[in-house]
């Protein structure tokens, strides 16, 4: 009986070939709602924060023009995890998301249907950087609107309101002071990026600038806060779609080298699975990336396989970067919980996935696909 044969996946980043030039698609950035150097304090949303200890939600890529349904069922799994935990020190206090909240086009009229109406039962705050999708125009609208303008006004607004496109929401819009942001919290500085709408992310000079300046005002502070990084566009992959952003590794990687500061995590989403690498730098300290963009979009990323000749992993930018684990069949989440140990902060990313993929069980909690922790 002849053995069934299994393509073997990938288990380094990937270079996708022939991949066209659209920087032609670059958006200019919507003016800040905030003053420079465009900080928002958590307690300024939640007044009673755990100094010692924070545990929150995070993914990406939420949004579907086609089938909602995996959206609502995620939302489902992260609020019975919120109310499961709702009297313990576990319980996640917000929600961050790596941005494509609305497909395809970021438009108003999108917003009620892709995001108020799935969170709505989401009982945290929801923070979030812009995805390529929610940055992009749609040229056949009949309402003219720029870059951001619907995103900025669900998330970028001077203080809390009513959107007026939410349908009457409840939940009203968050007061990020910009597109590229940070979050500081008693434990972290969340440094939030903006890739623009190109496929691979495009920074602009005065965003590069103000992220050197925020690594190196970060690490002052350490070791009392860790530092994360969001980015949009993931600088790793090994899938199909997209594969890695040379562009985002290269400027990633100069960008820690002026500023003389690397974060101890990051975090992405644009493609539709869940990934973790792990970068060793020259002088052995070890970086996480991670990818979490299966949020629910309907259509998941599959990895690359070793035979599929339009891939590639073989370029310098790969070195020492390995794909730890990856779920490429089911949409998830993250839970991320920071607290401080022995003088050094704990980190620790679960990875849940759904129960299965036609509805969500009650009384069953999702389940835990990948977890790692680490001291910084």
């Amino acid at each position: 009986m002849m053995k069934s044969y299994r393509p073997q996946k990938h288990t380094t980043p990937v270079l996708k070939k022939n991949q066209p030039d659209d920087s032609y698609k670059f958006q200019p950035l919507p003016q800040p709602s905030g003053e420079y150097p465009y900080h928002l304090a958590l307690e300024k949303v939640l007044p009673e924060v755990d100094p010692d200890k924070l545990v929150f939600h995070m993914l990406g890529d939420t949004g579907s023009v086609h089938n909602p349904d995996f959206q609502k069922l995620v939302v489902a799994e992260m609020v019975k995890q919120y109310e499961a935990q709702d009297d313990t020190e576990d319980k996640p206090r917000f929600l961050y998301h790596l941005g494509d909240i609305v497909y395809n086009y970021g438009e108003a009229s999108q917003y009620h249907r892709q995001f108020f109406e799935p969170f709505q039962k989401y009982p945290g705050p929801v923070f979030a950087i812009p995805g390529n999708h929610d940055s992009d125009v749609n040229p056949d609208s009949r309402i003219s609107y720029k870059s951001l303008d619907p995103f900025t006004a669900v998330f970028c607004t001077p203080e809390q309101r009513t959107v007026a496109f939410s349908n009457g929401a409840a939940r009203k819009s968050m007061v990020q002071p910009n597109v590229y942001w940070t979050l500081e919290t008693p434990i972290a500085s969340i440094i939030g990026m903006y890739g623009n709408v190109t496929k691979f992310g495009t920074i602009t000079a005065e965003q590069r600038e103000w992220l050197l300046s925020e690594l190196r005002a970060a690490d002052r502070q350490r070791p009392e806060k860790a530092i994360i990084l969001t980015v949009h566009h993931a600088p790793y992959s090994a899938d199909v779609n997209h594969g890695s952003s040379l562009y985002m590794i290269d400027f990633l990687d100069k960008a820690f080298a002026e500023a003389g500061v690397r974060p101890d995590i990051v975090f992405s989403g644009h493609v539709h699975n869940y990934q973790r690498f792990s970068k060793t730098y020259a002088d052995g300290k070890t970086v996480p990336f991670i990818v979490a963009g299966g949020g629910g979009y309907d259509e998941l990323h599959p990895v690359a396989t070793t035979y599929d000749t339009r891939f590639t992993e073989k370029h310098k930018l790969f070195e020492g970067v390995a794909l730890e684990n990856h779920c490429d069949t089911k949409h998830g989440f993250l839970k991320v919980t920071l607290e401080r140990k022995q003088g050094k902060i704990g980190v620790r990313v679960n990875f849940y996935t759904l129960p299965h993929e036609k509805r969500s069980r009650p009384g069953i909690n999702a389940d835990l696909a990948d977890h790692f922790s680490m001291l910084v």
